[in-house]
């Protein structure tokens, strides 16, 4: 990575391809275990184990508060360090250990221990994991703005990033479908426990394998000075360019939590066919979507682009609601060639909210962005798991451990209604309302483009200062 730059010779800084193929093992240990995480603990809990919908509802509740205060409490924290190996790589290279541990533990719940037990196991495990998984998070997403100012270099980072991301939560679904417990044999958990380890171990040191390449720029915890909390919170709060890419992003998560945790329930009780076959249906066209994020941002910029793709993803999902069964899975690979936006541009665009405060505040705060980000969107996550179960109930849905420890095949239409409202036109209509949003973002065209060029003089005066 070249970081020279003086002010006869500005340019943003490039990156090899081997920089940007390391880049992305993080992504892929991260990806591994929240895509397994989000897969598996809606059904895992309330299906296998039996836990009610009032348990799991408190436990999303307790767990929305915790998961909205500790990314912008780690953002700060992760602004304001200076040591001489950084702000961001040491939190990220010694919590990956515990994030493996943590997740590893969300599934070794006493299966027979009770209600009371299991609620109180499944919500200290997810508040650990959850915290794990946001320092590590954060941090990584928080490096992305500050290693090179173009557009077209962090592009290319994230779509590395997504690629192995989207590998990671392929197999987030593959592993799960491999060892949980099928219909017609014995309910063991073992195999699916043993699988989780495995995941938990490779997770945690493919993160610490990009640790390793990564460095981060002196002149950002070396030359910068740490703003005030209370001057970064009313900095964060009035970018007006922040709070609409925010309300886009909650639209997003939404959109993912309710797809991820529902696509078991489609392939077991609508199409009773093998989840793997739904999963090609998705991950094929959004493998093919991620690269061609690049020429698509370089014709619409990247608000534009990502406005075209929410579109496309949305209206596929809202249909999945109405057509016949047989066209559930066109519909589904048409949201996910859609997906491919949400899944590499928004870092993308926090990249460029990161450009035009450093302009306002004088110094890179990414940390509290993606921090305050969570903040405001992963109530999202907490929403989708506490609906699933409650529209489940609501609509009749008949559980595993109802059924004596057996699958229920023969749901009432009702139930599965609710299933396809819950993966189809709930996310379907939220991706819509997001692309409207990004109709009010400020970032485009020349105002986007004095922004980049002020920003590549301010790094080069920082630079000159070491």
């Amino acid at each position: 990575m070249n970081t020279s730059a003086t002010p006869e010779t500005i340019a943003p800084v490039r990156l090899s391809a081997s920089y940007k193929f390391i880049w992305g093992l993080a992504a892929l240990g991260t990806s591994l275990v929240s895509g397994t995480y989000g897969a598996l603990l809606p059904i895992f809990y309330q299906d296998y184990l039996g836990l009610q919908a009032r348990w799991i509802g408190l436990a999303s509740a307790i767990y929305a508060v915790w998961n909205a205060l500790n990314d912008p409490i780690f953002g700060y924290i992760t602004d304001s360090t200076r040591s001489r190996r950084g702000r961001r790589i040491p939190y990220m290279r010694y919590t990956a250990p515990f994030l493996g541990l943590t997740f590893i533990l969300v599934w070794l719940a006493p299966a027979r221990a009770g209600q009371v037990a299991l609620f109180w196991w499944m919500l200290t495990t997810m508040l650990l994991y959850d915290t794990c998984y946001t320092i590590v998070g954060l941090v990584y997403s928080a490096l992305l703005p500050e290693v090179s100012e173009s557009d077209a270099e962090r592009n290319h980072l994230q779509i590395s990033a997504s690629l192995f991301g989207l590998l990671g939560f392929l197999l987030g679904f593959i592993i799960p479908e491999m060892f949980r417990p099928k219909a017609g044999t014995s309910p063991s958990f073992l195999p699916l426990q043993v699988s989780m380890v495995v995941v938990g171990a490779v997770s945690a040191l493919l993160v610490i394998a990009t640790t390793l390449k990564v460095k981060e720029r002196p002149e950002f915890y070396r030359v910068d000075q740490p703003l005030p909390l209370k001057e970064a919170i009313r900095y964060t709060f009035t970018s007006k360019s922040f709070l609409l890419l925010v309300s886009q992003n909650f639209m997003s998560i939404l959109m993912q939590s309710l797809v991820v945790g529902m696509l078991f329930y489609l392939a077991d009780y609508v199409l009773r066919v093998n989840a793997i076959l739904l999963l090609a249906a998705v991950f094929i066209p959004l493998f093919i979507g991620v690269p061609l994020t690049s020429p698509i941002r370089r014709r619409f910029g990247v608000a534009g682009a990502q406005q075209l793709l929410l579109l496309v993803a949305g209206i596929a999902l809202v249909l999945i609601a109405v057509v016949p069964n047989p066209l559930i899975p066109v519909c589904l690979a048409v949201a996910g060639f859609g997906l491919a936006g949400p899944q590499t541009l928004t870092n993308v665009l926090f990249a460029q909210v990161a450009d035009e405060d450093e302009l306002r505040s004088g110094v890179r705060r990414e940390g509290a962005f993606f921090g305050v980000n969570a903040l405001l969107t992963k109530p999202a996550q907490s929403v989708a798991l506490a609906l699933i179960p409650f529209v489940l109930e609501a609509t009749g849905f008949v559980t595993r451990e109802a059924h004596g420890g057996q699958i229920y095949l023969d749901q009432p239409a009702s139930a599965l209604f609710g299933i396809k409202v819950l993966i189809g036109l709930i996310p379907g209509v939220a991706l819509v309302i997001g692309a409207a949003i990004l109709h009010w973002f400020p970032l485009k065209g020349r105002y986007l483009a004095e922004v980049q060029e002020r920003v590549l003089h301010l790094h080069a005066e920082k630079h000159a200062r070491l």
